[in-house]
C-alpha cells in the first residue's frame, strides 16, 4: 500500500512540474515579445529600385503618331505607281481594313489605279492538302524571277473560325523567293470568305499590278468545292495533285477539275517518279470525259517536281501559251469582263450584310433575337424575317 501511495504522489508531482514549467514559458515569451529591443535585424529588406525605362517614351510617341497617320491620295496612289512596297502594303491593309474610313480611302485608290491595272498574268493555284503548294510556288517564282519578272504572290492562309486568327507564315515556307528584290509576297487571312479566298484580293490584284508587278499568284486555302472562287479572278486556274495519295479518282467527282485551265501532279522524284505517273494517266482519262472548256484550249496534264525542278519551266510555258491562245481569240477579254460583273455582285452583297449587321437597331434586337431562336421561342425563319422587316423599315425613315 505505501509503494503504491508513493508512486501516485511522484504522478502528481510531475504532472504540477510539467503544467507550472508549461506556464512559466509561456508568460517569458509574451513578456520577451512585448519588450522593445535595442538590435537591429541583421536582415535587410530594401525598396524594389525602379525599373529602367526600355524604351524612349517620346520615340514610341513619335512611331505610334507615325503609325497612324494616314497619307493622302495622291501620296498613296504616286508611291503605288513607284513601285513602292511600303505604300502598296499600306494600300493593301487598307483595303482589308472594316473601317469605314479606310473603306472610303481604299475605294478612291483603287479607282485611281484601275487604268493602270490589267497587263499582268494572273494565276491561280490551289491543290489538295499536302499537294507542296508553297514549294512549287517557291520553284516556279524563282524561275520566273531568274528571268526578270516582276512577281507577287498573294498567299491567303486560312483563319481560325475560334479565335478568327491565321498565322500568315508563308513568307517562312518560301524563304529563298521572299528574299528577291522583285518579288513581293503578301500573306492575307481568308477571314472565313467563302471559296478560301481573302475578299479583298480582287483589289489587292489591281493595287500590284498598278504597282508594276507583271505576274501575280494567288494561292487559296486548300481544294474543296469553295475553292472555284479563285476562278473568277485569274486567267489560268492551276489544279496541284499528288500522286500515291488515293485521291485521284475522288478528286474527279469535284467541280473544281472541270473548272481547271492546267493540272499538274507533283512530287515527281525519287521513288514516287512511278505514283506520279500512274496519277498523271488517270487523270488524263478522266479529263477526256469532261466537256471542253469555254476558253476551247484543252487541259494539259504534267507531272513534276518542285524538289528537283522537273518540268517546273514546262508548267510556266503551259500557263503562258494557253494565255497567249486566249488573248488572241478574244477570251480573255470576254473573260475578265464577266470577272469584273462578279466582282459587283459580290461587292453588292458583302455590303449589304455589312450594313445590316452595323445597323444600330438591329445591333440592339440581335442578341435578344438569338437568345430567342436558342429557347426555341421563335423559329430560325421568323426570326430572320423579323429582323430584316426592321432593317427594311429603318432604311425608310
Amino acid at each position: 500500500m505505501l509503494i503504491d501511495l508513493l508512486s501516485r504522489c511522484l504522478c502528481l508531482v510531475d504532472s504540477l512540474t510539467f503544467f507550472l514549467t508549461f506556464a512559466l514559458t509561456m508568460e517569458l515569451q509574451e513578456h520577451f515579445e512585448n519588450q522593445k529591443h535595442e538590435w537591429e535585424s541583421a536582415l535587410q529588406v530594401n525598396a524594389p529600385a525602379e525599373e529602367p525605362v526600355q524604351v524612349n517614351p517620346k520615340a514610341l510617341e513619335r512611331m505610334m503618331a507615325k503609325r497612324q497617320k494616314l497619307l493622302s491620295l495622291q501620296e498613296y496612289v504616286d508611291g503605288i505607281l513607284k513601285g513602292d512596297i511600303v505604300i502598296l502594303s499600306k494600300a493593301i491593309t487598307l483595303v482589308e481594313s472594316s473601317l469605314p474610313e479606310h473603306q472610303k480611302m481604299a475605294q478612291d485608290i483603287i479607282a485611281a489605279c484601275l487604268p493602270h491595272s490589267g497587263n499582268a498574268i494572273r494565276l491561280g493555284i490551289t491543290g489538295v492538302p499536302g499537294a507542296g503548294k508553297s514549294t512549287f510556288i517557291e520553284a516556279l517564282g524563282m524561275e520566273l524571277s531568274s528571268k526578270g519578272h516582276k512577281l507577287a504572290v498573294l498567299a491567303i492562309d486560312p483563319s481560325s473560325q475560334r479565335s478568327k486568327g491565321s498565322i500568315l507564315g508563308d513568307k517562312t515556307r518560301m524563304e529563298e523567293l521572299s528574299q528577291q528584290r522583285n518579288v513581293y509576297i503578301r500573306p492575307s487571312a481568308s477571314a472565313g470568305t467563302l471559296g478560301g479566298v481573302a475578299r479583298k484580293t480582287r483589289e489587292a490584284i489591281i493595287l500590284c499590278e498598278a504597282a508594276g508587278f507583271d505576274t501575280i499568284f494567288v494561292e487559296t486555302v486548300g481544294v474543296g468545292q469553295s475553292e472555284i472562287a479563285v476562278y473568277s479572278m485569274v486567267d489560268f486556274f492551276l489544279l496541284i495533285l499528288i500522286g500515291g495519295a488515293g485521291d485521284e479518282l475522288q478528286g474527279i467527282k469535284r467541280g473544281i477539275m472541270e473548272m481547271a485551265d492546267g493540272i499538274v501532279v507533283n512530287k515527281a522524284d525519287g521513288d514516287n517518279i512511278q505514283r506520279a505517273n500512274r496519277a498523271m494517266a488517270e487523270v488524263k482519262n478522266a479529263v477526256h470525259l469532261f466537256p471542253l472548256a469555254e476558253s476551247g484550249q484543252p487541259v494539259n496534264v504534267m507531272t513534276c517536281s518542285a524538289l528537283t525542278h522537273h518540268n517546273v519551266p514546262e508548267v510556266w510555258k503551259m500557263v503562258t501559251e494557253h494565255v497567249e491562245n486566249i488573248r488572241k481569240s478574244g477570251y480573255l477579254a470576254e473573260k475578265r469582263a464577266r470577272q469584273d460583273v462578279q466582282t459587283m455582285h459580290d461587292s453588292i452583297e458583302q455590303t449589304l450584310k455589312d450594313d445590316f449587321y452595323l445597323n444600330s437597331l438591329i445591333k440592339d434586337m440581335i442578341a435578344l433575337t438569338e437568345n430567342d431562336v436558342k429557347n426555341k421561342r421563335t423559329s430560325a425563319y421568323m426570326a430572320a424575317h423579323k429582323l430584316l422587316e426592321t432593317y427594311f423599315k429603318t432604311l425608310k425613315k
